[in-house]
Formats: structure tokens, sequence, C-alpha cells
């Protein structure tokens, strides 16, 4: 089996593995590439290989890093199926959807600038017809049922706790008369998170790829980030600020309002408006209450014997742009929280644009953000910063609290390898910047010292 390297190698964006094995040709993820304008479009537009050479996809969870250049997949020939699982199914129809309106109206948005420049348009990657096409070449599947993908290679989906429906894949391969097992790791969730169960320990594994996003840190501790939250978000709202929150529409978001909900009861910080300033947001929480599959069984007890984790009575969802402009014109402390996180695209993008130059306010990141994204350099001191092509000076407060983070960190994926069995002879270290990946890759040497691990750069192949 051969493993082609196309994406999220030394970095966190564009995952996209492509697999040949017994002569037939299977691609692990379908990510957006997220970073410079320029760099991005050319990446996301193009394939290093024929689309319509494929056999099947398979798709670890529902984050547009990894599952979000599917409809510019199929468009360009690609016909087979796509196996995820059900929950992951289902968020992905509504974020492709969303991912492509997005680029429509950010493309009339830029369009209408680079116009005043004497510039031309731009067009957007994909349609949302492209989206829905794409969506009907789904094949959902739940997690612990065996299905055999080609000849030769079974797939099995094993929870991977990073967000609903997320999955470990397993294939097991059958190969010029040899059996080995090949793990990919997927985003691999933090133990002892809100409302999605642990990461599943899997059995004989001979071949491992494993992410890495965190590989050379530990999180804060979890018991603090409460209190942290409630001083940082307390703070700017008694000075009169606004708090500003970039957070993915799938799971940082119901996380965040889920810990929101449950503080609320306390007397941490001013009861003030909230807003989730995200369609998409909204339509994933409803996908979230048709999977208890998915759920902890804190979380299914809460739901079904207190009250709905993601609604209080100062919580207002934005559907309509009207309604999102208008944040603009209030003037008292409030909480926004808005996609996307990296703050690519999206409204928070038009939020830090009107937010960013006051003082009194607070942007604060809950998640991660990869190198040369807009949050990134936020999150960096970087001032001013361009929002549409503008500069926009920082002297917002900027602040982080890392523990809401869906990823593992160092110490939380050695705990998840240390609890795999079997050979592990080689590994490949992959979703992560390149010392995120390199410092996990020493952490493996440690753990595993018989075998091979590999830190593929973009476009490197691997054998297994």
């Amino acid at each position: 089996m051969r493993v082609h390297y196309l994406g999220a190698t030394r970095t966190t964006t564009g995952s996209m593995y492509l697999v040949e094995v017994n002569g037939r040709k299977i691609l692990l993820e379908c990510g957006l590439f997220q970073g410079h304008r320029n760099d991005s479009i050319e990446r996301n537009r193009t394939f290093p290989f024929d689309p319509a050479s494929l056999d099947a996809v398979i798709l670890s969870h529902a984050h547009i890093d990894h599952c979000g250049n599917l409809p510019n997949l199929c468009r360009r020939g690609f016909r087979g199926n796509i196996y995820s699982t059900l929950a992951t199914r289902d968020l992905a129809a509504i974020m492709l959807q969303d991912s492509a309106a997005v680029q429509a109206a950010d493309a009339i948005f830029v369009s209408k600038r680079r116009a005043k420049k004497g510039l031309p348009p731009v067009e957007p990657l994909y349609s949302s017809a492209d989206a829905e096409l794409a969506i009907r070449q789904f094949v959902g599947l739940n997690y612990g049922r065996p299905l055999s993908v080609v000849e030769g290679l079974t797939l099995t989906f094993v929870d991977a706790g990073h967000i609903l429906g997320s999955a470990q894949v397993v294939l097991d391969v059958e190969e010029g008369g040899r059996k080995f097992r090949f793990l990919f790791s997927g985003d691999v969730g933090r133990p002892d998170q809100e409302i999605l169960r642990d990461p599943e320990p899997v059995s004989e594994v001979d071949f491992l790829q494993v992410e890495s996003t965190y590989g050379g840190r530990d999180h804060e501790e979890a018991g603090d980030s409460r209190g942290e939250l409630c001083r940082l978000v307390a703070t700017a709202l008694r000075r009169g600020g606004k708090v500003i929150i970039p957070a993915f529409s799938v799971g940082r978001t119901q996380q965040l309002v889920y810990v929101l909900n449950q503080l609320s009861d306390t007397d941490c910080m001013p009861r003030v408006p909230i807003y989730v300033d995200s369609p998409l947001s909204v339509r994933a929480t409803e996908v979230f209450r048709l999977h208890p599959e998915c759920f902890d069984e804190e979380t299914s007890r809460f739901m079904r014997e207190l009250r709905n984790p993601f609604g209080m009575e100062n919580l207002t969802y934005i559907h309509e742009v009207e309604q999102s402009k208008k944040l603009n014109d209030l003037q008292e402390p409030m909480i926004i929280i808005s996609a996307s996180g990296m703050a690519e695209a999206g409204r928070i993008r038009h939020h830090l644009a009107n937010n960013l130059g006051n003082a009194r306010n607070l942007i604060l990141f809950v998640g991660y953000c990869a190198d040369h994204t807009l949050g990134a350099q936020i999150r960096s001191g970087q001032s001013p910063v361009n929002i549409f092509g503008e500069p926009h000076v920082v002297r917002a407060q900027v602040a982080a609290v890392d523990a809401f983070s869906g990823h593992a960190d160092r110490g939380e994926l050695s705990d998840y390898v240390r609890h795999l069995s079997g050979p592990l002879r080689k590994v490949t270290v992959i979703h992560g910047e390149e010392s995120q990946s390199m410092a996990f890759a020493v952490v493996l040497r440690s753990l595993l010292p018989a075998a091979e691990v590999i830190v593929p750069v973009l476009g490197q192949v691997v054998d297994f």
C-alpha cells in the first residue's frame, strides 16, 4: 500500500491523502487549504491527480479543512462514494452548502472592492449546486460497522471524540497475500471534554497516521479554563466593551454556548446579551439533536432531564445578514460568537473589522488558528492586519483560552498512542505546523522505539 501526502503535511489545513492499494485509489479527506488568498485559491482549484480516477473517498469528519473541497472534486469528475459516519454526512451537508454561500458572498464583496481599483472580479471556488451534487455521493456508516470499500480493503469508523460524528479511520488491508491494519487517527479529541465521548482505543494496529496539531505543547488545565474565561470576559464587559469570539460553527460554538449556559447560573460575569452570529451554527445545533449516539452520558442526561444546553434567555441566534449588521450599531456590552474560528471567512471578519480598533473590546480565541490565517496574525500581536484588503489597527485586547480546543495536546496524544495495541511498525505524523509535528515525532520515537517515525513533506510518498 502506498500513501501520497498531498495536504496537511507540516501544516494543518487542506487535509488530503491518496491511498493506492491493490491497483485501486482511495482518497482520505478532501479539505480546503486556508492561508494567503492567492496561494489558497490556486491550490484549491487544482488537484495533483485525476479526480475521475478515484474509486472512493473516506472522510473522518465534517470540518471544512477536511471536507471543504469535495464539491470541487466531484465537479472535476469524481463519481464514486464518499464514506463517512451518519453524523458527519448530515453536518457536511450543511457545511458544504454554507461554504459555497460564504465563498459566493465573499467573491461579490471582494470583486466590488477590486472594481474600484480597476481590477477584474474574482470567482468562487464552487457553487451551491456543486455542493448539492457532492452531498448526493455520501454514504453514511455508523461507528463499528465494517464495510468493504474495494477488493482487499475494509473500512471501519471508530469514535475520535473531536466533533460530532468525528472518526478514526481503520483500514483492514489484504494485499499480496498479506494482511495488515492501517489506522488514520483523524483529528483526536480531548478526554473528558463537554458533550462528546472520549476517543476509543483501536487494537492490532500495524501502521499509524496520526495528527499533531498540538503535538509539541500541552493545554492549560481544563479546570482553570472556565475561571480564565470568566475573568477575561467579565473584565471586558465591565469596562463597557464587546467580546468578539471567533469560533467554528460546528463543535466549538456548541461547546462554548454549553459552558456559558452553565456559567450563567453563577455570578462570575455580568448577564449581557449573547449573540451567535452564524446561520450554520443554528443548523448544526439541530443536527446535534439528531445524533445522540455521539453524546457522552452527562450531556445525554442533561438534555433528557434538565434543559436545552444550547439555549438561554439572553442568547440570540442570528440568521439574516441585516440582523448581523445591526449588531454594529449596538454600543452596550455584549458577547458575539461568530464563524470562522480562524477568521478566514464568514461574518467574523466583519465583526473584527468593526471592533479591532476599540481598546475596550476583547477579541477572544478559543481554538486553533493555522499559521498565516487572519486569526493567527491577530493572536500573534500583528498590527495592522488586512481585512478585505484594508489595514485595521489592533487596539482591542487579544487573548486566548486554548483549553477549549477540540484537539488533544501532546500529553493526550501520547496517551492516545499508548492505548493502541499492535506492532505499530511505521508511523507518519501529519496535520500540525512543522514545529509541532517534529516535536511529536520525537515523543513517538521515545514511545515506540521499534517504529519508523516519518514526518512527510508535501508530495511525499510512503510505502506501507
